[in-house]
């Protein structure tokens, strides 16, 4: 983690993606149908992108269940056959996961699984509990004895804990004893099992495929199997799906959806539609409102790509200004490729982003990125496009300035990293060395949404702007937490 008193060092690899906000996770389940398993392979392809550093899938033949979970891409995994094959069934879930701290562990990856006394139970989570090292802590005195430092274990050892007769009731008991946000998929001996929290923080959508019903993260998820999106989980909302059909159940008091602003700015892919709205056209309004509240006098606007490119195209086309790709990325560029050696790494040599010379030298740019977080990224993309020969460089964030931390699945630095809570804008534009730098204001990314702000009543979870968190955060409040502990001890899911 980099610390903000000052530019990075010149001997540190070049990497757009280092100072970026990170999903911690997708879900995808299927009931009802003979490939279960490779169509859940193939839905998590689609969400690859919420989680790269492990997948895992658990299925359920009609006697007995399996697990396959693997550190590494989910086409590392489950590309060859022989494993899908040890997958067999009508039913299954799966899950990509980003760890927050550390090294991702394979004790931790999802599904997680446990045979409690009515059968077995598979369980994958999308968020962060803000309650979970409080309930974990009260379990483990109650003598449980945890496998993971997953906060999605606490919500197993509710449901096994529970002294209610049916599985439905002690499911709907654990979710009335944790805080925070998650979308859940869970997988039972004859259910498949789909719950949001009460403001709908995470995404969770359904769809259909051959009859066969589908839990998703995301619509992208439906898409890349042929499925049709039927509707999305309501907040609050629990989706039993068994031999009968489908049973909804809403055991929480009525409460207006605040779905993560993120999710439209950055998270979800740009070619799905969450909560109705079209992501990609979204990105695309909120560089129009960008265009509108912080103009700027330049030739071309260029993209910090990928995430910066629809909110680009929608300033180029509110402004005038031609939009061109200044930064070239290099896709084949894995994480396994050979590391450069010291001298190279001095050399300056870019692996997987460059400047794309003929279109910067001697141009006046508008860099349109979808946020800053520490600012070291867009400090290196600013000198960048100098050495290229820009002429000035003018950087335009398509969302607010991060102020506040997140507790609710993103990873986002603690607040004395954020560069927006350390300085004023002046500072940033000094410490990112850029000619100007100016945000889309709260106001402007709620019209980007279509809707008008109401700091009464918000629509959307957008406490990392404003300071304004949704739910409790238990454990920040308890004596001995602190949110180094909370990562380290309750590592999000």
């Amino acid at each position: 983690m980099h610390e903000m008193s000052g530019p990075p060092g010149d001997a540190e690899p070049f990497d757009l993606d280092g100072d970026r906000l990170r999903e911690e996770c997708g879900v995808f389940g299927v009931f009802g149908h003979p490939d279960a398993a490779a169509i859940t392979a193939l839905g998590l392809h689609a969400l690859q992108h919420r989680g790269q550093e492990a997948a895992g899938i658990v299925s359920f033949d009609g006697r007995r269940f399996h697990s396959e979970r693997q550190l590494g891409l989910v086409g590392d995994t489950f590309s060859g056959r022989e494993v899908i094959e040890r997958l067999p069934g009508m039913s299954a879930i799966g899950h990509v996961r980003y760890s927050t701290t550390g090294e991702t562990i394979l004790r931790n990856v999802q599904p997680l699984f446990a045979e409690l006394d009515a059968g077995g139970f598979a369980v994958a989570h999308n968020g962060n509990l803000t309650n979970g090292l409080t309930l974990r802590r009260q379990l483990v005195r109650d003598g449980a004895m945890m496998q993971s430092t997953s906060d999605t274990e606490v919500i197993l050892h509710l449901v096994a804990q529970s002294r209610r007769n049916r599985f439905v009731d002690r499911f709907i008991g654990a979710l009335k004893a944790i805080e925070g946000a998650y979308s859940l998929v869970a997988l039972t001996n004859k259910k498949l099992v789909g719950a949001r929290d009460p403001l709908g923080i995470r995404p969770l959508v359904m769809g259909r495929l051959d009859g066969a019903v589908i839990l998703a993260s995301e619509t992208c998820a439906l898409d890349i199997i042929g499925a049709k999106y039927e509707r999305d989980v309501e907040n609050g909302e629990i989706v039993i799906f068994d031999e009968e059909g489908l049973h909804s159940i809403k055991p929480f008091p009525p409460m207006p959806p605040r779905p993560c602003i993120f999710e439209y700015i950055y998270f979800a892919r740009p070619d799905s539609i969450v909560g109705g709205r079209p992501v990609y056209e979204v990105r695309k309004t909120m560089g129009h409102e960008l265009a509108r509240e912080a103009p700027a006098t330049a030739d071309v606007v260029v993209p910090v790509p990928d995430s910066g490119v629809p909110a680009a195209i929608g300033y180029a086309q509110a402004s005038g200004i031609p939009f061109e790709m200044g930064i070239i990325r290099n896709h084949y560029v894995g994480r396994t490729f050979i590391q450069p050696t010291q001298s190279i790494r001095e050399a300056g040599v870019r692996m997987k982003h460059s400047a794309n010379r003929a279109v910067v030298a001697g141009k006046r740019i508008v860099l349109i990125d979808d946020s800053l977080v520490r600012g070291t990224t867009s400090l290196k993309i600013v000198q960048m496009m100098r050495d290229a020969g820009a002429r000035e460089v003018h950087m335009r964030i398509a969302s607010p300035p991060i102020t506040h931390s997140d507790y609710y699945g993103i990873d986002t630095p603690e607040r004395d990293k954020l560069l927006a809570a350390n300085h004023d804008i002046e500072g940033m534009r000094a410490f990112i060395r850029a000619d100007s730098l100016a945000f889309l204001s709260v106001e402007g990314i709620y019209r980007a949404m279509g809707e008008r702000r109401d700091p009464a009543r918000p629509q959307f979870t957008d406490h990392c702007f404003t300071g304004d968190y949704p739910t409790p955060l238990t454990d920040l409040s308890a004596e001995v937490s602190t949110p180094r502990q909370l990562s380290l001890l309750a590592e999000a899911s």
